[in-house]
């Protein structure tokens, strides 16, 4: 990283860094334009080039920035501190909605990011999310009580199950282009976190 960009007053690095958000956020990797970021951050394309040698390198520093972020908040809400497996899932989905109502275009980008396919940047961000967030996901994992299950549930392919449910979740809403409705989000994932504590906890274990 060119060390020049953090000599930069500290609204000038968030306005470029909401710029790249806003652009990444809202195309794919190929389609989002290096002039249009600078367009957004009110400066030059030579000079956003002055602070990051190219889009790849801009693309995966913002990448690199949220994660630290939302791995910040995930902490805050306590997500990885309890053996419920429910409540676990339930703080850390308090935490992503805070940071979609304070950092809406932030969130976009890192779902957007998630899913981006091609080959110049894919490798790098899948192996960066696993560093920030598989490693205390499985360490997290290791604290749950296979008996609060139904008998010869396969716990990993039950989690795995939810977290696709509710990523594919959020890249419906983003696809769809709708303004995010906080209060129906909660709702929705409420009842899906219902559904599961019926169907995959052993009866006297549901709350």
């Amino acid at each position: 990283m060119n060390e020049k960009f953090y000599l930069l007053p500290v609204e000038k690095q968030q306005k470029m860094m909401d710029a790249g958000f806003r652009v990444f956020g809202q195309n794919s990797y190929r389609k989002s334009p290096m002039q249009e970021i600078a367009d957004h951050a009110g400066i030059s394309k030579s000079l956003l080039f002055h602070y990051f040698t190219n889009k790849r390198e801009l693309y995966l520093f913002l990448w690199d920035r949220a994660c630290g972020i939302t791995m910040e908040y995930l902490t805050k809400y306590g997500c990885y501190e309890s053996n419920d497996l429910f409540e676990m899932m339930e703080r850390g989905m308090r935490a992503k909605i805070y940071l979609m109502k304070k950092y809406p275009e932030m969130t976009a980008f890192v779902v957007k990011a998630f899913y981006e396919k091609d080959p110049e940047i894919c490798p790098a961000i899948q192996e960066s999310y696993r560093k920030y967030f598989g490693i205390k996901a499985r360490d997290a994992f290791i604290g749950v009580d296979p008996g609060d299950f139904v008998e010869g549930l396969d716990l990993q392919l039950m989690h795995r199950e939810m977290y696709l449910a509710t990523e594919g979740y959020l890249w419906e809403v983003f696809q769809r282009g709708e303004e995010l409705d906080v209060l129906k989000l909660e709702k929705d994932f409420g009842e899906m976190l219902a559904f599961w504590k019926k169907i995959y906890l052993k009866q006297g274990c549901v709350v």
